[in-house]
């Protein structure tokens, strides 16, 4: 059979990088990796991402302020409570008259003063048509002042001092999710100047919040007095919350103390998250721009198999390119050598008789030279055509996208092309496919077609006159095996494991030299293993135990 094939040629000790220049883009690449600072771009987004949530959270908290608004609801429930006590006693002990009922201000007041002073809120007593008639404020007499020694201020911190400073710097910037009316009293104070007290005369209790100039919470409730379901005025107390704001203010500085301490924890979480991410990533970005830059040096990576997550995953991919790439300039390096040797031999002997043709008379020796030097010339196209196919190849099934392919059919199909064009007397092309078996591959057709095409023109170059070469084809769990088998010669001894090399070439006798570049078999094999499968050659036995030819196999994943 034909063994059209490569040399077997030892592997080169030396591994070289690619030695064109580096784009501008990989330049620029280059240039980024090594002005890189301790902190990535990856260790930043890391960190602004973790820290904006959590400042988020505590800005919401901050913002809405749930705890405040409850701290007043519950003031203000107790503010109401007090007035609804307080007009009951008024509208109880403070009216005068048995059919038409009025308020008596003297003793209203006098209850006011013993219920409402004590307290320090505000009282203020409208009467039905809306006047003040009472202000504890303006009626409070003076009493001795007393004086109490106020307790040492607590030792504060560094850390609690600067916490303060800047939330007294930066919450009173807040703006107010609910702003609050002013509490600045009109100069001729009735109840139609606070809409609270105005709903209290048609015998509503309300209450309200409003905001002093110096920013102190001003709670007010307003309370009908009334007396046998009439309504004789309006109790309005109100109260300066200012022990609401330092209960708001302690919490805060808490919500803000334990933010401080989970953002401190945030960022070294994210930086050890970071380091975990980008550092790995980082330096198998530096290996691989020493890869790139290797000009003949073999770049080790770094080495993260041991990781059980992404990072490992990549950098034992990018180790596995690596020597894919090492092996692919190995190969490249190989074939230029195989190359090179192929084409010198063709170009000797033309340059040989070129030179002898000059110094020659005889005409029969001219012509032969000259038959010499066109055998060469048509040596040397079709040894350029194969190297160009092969060294194509890869790029186009690359490129290309797979499709179904039938194998019983293709084989089929070859068997009819030799068929038609097969003289009287010349080898006959047999097919043995089982029934019904699906052989179907995902592929290229054309580059399939290709390789049973050399494999059935080789066992034709090798069948003695009036044999036939057989093709088959089974299909075997997830893998479809078809064969070319001749009866030919068979490989010679040790020749199984050189037949796929490059240039390899084995021919039978009678054949003239130069008919076969050498690199049929080795195309084949590199079309069959673009396509995930592999290709053999073996001899096989006849009934008589001797060899009764070679055989190829072809086993292809489905």
């Amino acid at each position: 059979m034909a063994l059209d094939t490569d040399t077997a040629k030892p592997e080169g000790a030396a591994i070289t990088s690619p030695a064109t220049a580096p784009d501008g883009a990989s330049d620029r690449a280059g240039r980024r990796l090594r002005r890189r600072r301790r902190f990535s771009p990856l260790t930043r987004r890391i960190l602004a991402v973790n820290m904006l949530a959590l400042a988020f959270l505590v800005g919401g908290v901050l913002y809405l302020d749930q705890f405040r608004t409850s701290v007043i609801a519950a003031r203000m429930d107790a503010l109401m409570t007090q007035g609804e006590i307080i007009g009951a006693a008024i509208g109880q002990s403070a009216t005068t008259g048995e059919f038409s009922i009025d308020l008596d201000v003297g003793i209203a007041q006098q209850i006011l003063r013993r219920l409402v002073a004590p307290t320090g809120t505000r009282a203020r007593l409208f009467g039905e048509d809306g006047r003040l008639l009472v202000d504890t404020r303006q009626a409070a007499t003076g009493g001795p002042v007393m004086a109490f020694d106020l307790p040492p201020p607590e030792a504060q911190t560094t850390f609690q001092a600067l916490l303060e400073t800047l939330y007294d710097t930066i919450v009173p910037r807040l703006p107010r999710f609910d702003p609050k009316p002013s509490a600045i009293d009109p100069r001729i104070e009735v109840a139609s100047n606070y809409p609270e007290a105005q709903r209290a005369l048609h015998g509503l209790p309300t209450a309200a919040e409003r905001v002093a100039p110096d920013g102190t919470p001003v709670l007010t409730a307003a309370i009908p007095v009334q007396r046998l379901r009439k309504v004789l005025g309006v109790l309005m107390l109100s109260v300066e919350a200012r022990d609401v704001e330092e209960i708001v203010r302690s919490a805060r500085l808490g919500i803000v103390q334990v933010f401080a301490v989970a953002l401190a924890a945030t960022i070294l979480l994210s930086l050890y998250l970071a380091g975990t991410i980008a550092r790995p990533i980082r330096r198998l970005a530096l290996a691989a721009e020493r890869v790139r830059q290797g000009r003949g040096r073999r770049v080790a990576l770094p080495d993260f198999s041991r990781r059980a997550d992404e990072i490992g995953d990549l950098a034992a991919s990018l180790a596995g390119m690596t020597e894919a790439l090492y092996d692919r300039i190995n190969a490249i390096e190989s074939f230029a050598a195989d190359v090179a040797h192929e084409l010198k031999n063709p170009l000797s002997s033309i340059r040989s008789a070129l030179e002898t043709l000059e110094r020659v008379e005889d005409p029969a020796l001219r012509a032969r030279l000259m038959a010499i030097a066109n055998d060469d010339v048509r040596r040397l196209d079709r040894l350029i055509t194969d190297i160009s196919e092969a060294s194509r190849l890869d790029a186009e099934l690359a490129r290309a996208e797979a499709a179904p392919v039938d194998i019983g059919r293709l084989l089929t199909s070859l068997a009819d092309v030799y068929g038609a064009t097969r003289q009287i007397g010349e080898h006959a092309i047999k097919v043995e496919l089982p029934a019904d078996a699906l052989l179907v591959v995902p592929g290229f057709e054309g580059r399939l077609g290709q390789v049973f095409r050399n494999l059935i023109d080789n066992a034709l170059s090798f069948s003695p006159a009036g044999a036939s070469v057989r093709l088959a084809a089974r299909r075997e769990g997830n893998r479809v095996i078809a064969s070319v088998a001749d009866e030919g010669p068979g490989l010679p001894e040790g020749a199984a494991a050189n037949v796929f090399n490059r240039f390899y070439s084995e021919r039978p006798e009678g054949e003239a030299f130069g008919t076969h570049s050498g690199l049929g078999l080795s195309i084949a094999r590199q079309i069959v293993e673009a396509h995930g499968g592999h290709i053999s050659g073996e001899n096989y036995l006849g009934p008589d135990g001797n060899v009764a030819g070679a055989r190829f196999t072809v086993d292809l994943p489905t």
